[in-house]
């Protein structure tokens, strides 16, 4: 069994003296990832922006030059092209047409009929209208602002008001740089991957809740320890927990993205760097944050922290 434990039960990290390093990267991270988001924007998809998308499978692996030379003859605006993950997976991304429903139901014929027989099987054939494309990225932004304040509100009922605070601003940084990271590879930024980074908000504050909880059961029990050494044990308590709850869930991610296919791709990505930096975070600014705001300790004798302390 003491195989299995990935972190020594004596760990004694320094991670409070360490926290200036910590909150410098943070801000590094913060200041790059709304740079590339104001700069190179994010690569949105077909759920947000509107269009057609067909996902198509060729006989053999696709010839894209050829394949947007046809298309481009189609007259039907702007179109994209890109394998998608096999080389004979396609993706063709169609600018919603002028009309109604039957001016893209056209399109898609016209786009069919000059593919020809080099298709061999069509996965997937969408349409988002405008409309419902702004309305989704309304919703998707109210749905994350507001697991973020419902989060506050949890962590505030459950602490105090100081540990909310920590929280969340955990919570933002890691929703910020998850969206940095997706505007820096231009990955494609769809439902999918809202529902992600809501999946990141609860997995992370899932990982700063008990390191929490150890700060605050110490702060009651060590009333006269300095808040320095009270967070940093309080962190190394927990450090095995932590590590093993990321490592065990970052197999099954890891996995999910070898296997899962092109389509869960971004999907996969996003957990996976949720997962990294949600446990950093975790350890790295939502503890470390309380000693400029420094919580109230409990009302518990002082007498048992002294005696605790002194053994």
């Amino acid at each position: 069994m003491k195989m299995l434990k990935l972190v020594p039960v004596d760990t004694n990290i320094q991670f409070i003296n360490k926290r200036l390093m910590a909150f410098a990267f943070s801000a590094f991270l913060l200041v790059a990832s709304i740079g590339l988001f104001l700069g190179q924007g994010l690569n949105l998809g077909i759920d947000f922006l509107g269009g057609i998308l067909i996902e198509a499978k060729t006989d053999g692996p696709a010839d894209l030059s050829q394949l947007r030379g046809d298309m481009s003859a189609l007259n039907l605006g702007e179109i994209a092209l890109q394998e998608f993950g096999a080389p004979d997976d396609v993706l063709i991304r169609i600018q919603k047409q002028e009309g109604g429903e039957k001016a893209q139901q056209a399109a898609i014929v016209k786009v069919k009929a000059a593919l020809g027989t080099r298709v061999v099987e069509y996965r997937r054939t969408e349409f988002v209208g405008p409309t419902v494309g702004a309305e989704l990225r309304e919703a998707a932004t109210w749905a994350v602002l507001s697991a973020i304040g419902a989060i506050l509100l949890y962590i505030w009922f459950r602490f105090e008001w100081q540990f909310g605070l920590g929280a969340v601003i955990a919570l933002v940084h890691d929703v910020i740089s998850t969206i940095g990271l997706f505007a820096l590879l231009q990955l494609e930024f769809n439902l999918a991957t809202v529902a992600a980074i809501l999946t990141i908000a609860g997995y992370s504050i899932n990982d700063t809740v008990v390191v929490y909880d150890r700060v605050r059961e110490n702060m009651r029990r060590y009333k006269k320890m300095p808040y320095e050494e009270l967070f940093n044990n309080s962190i190394n308590q927990t450090l095995s927990r932590t590590v093993v709850t990321s490592v065990t869930t970052l197999l099954a991610l890891l996995a999910l993205y070898a296997f899962g296919g092109e389509v869960i791709r971004g999907f996969s990505i996003a957990l996976i760097w949720g997962v990294l930096i949600g446990t950093y975070s975790s350890i790295a600014l939502a503890v470390p944050f309380l000693l400029y705001i420094r919580p109230q300790r409990g009302d518990e004798d002082e007498a048992t922290g002294d005696a605790a302390t002194a053994s």
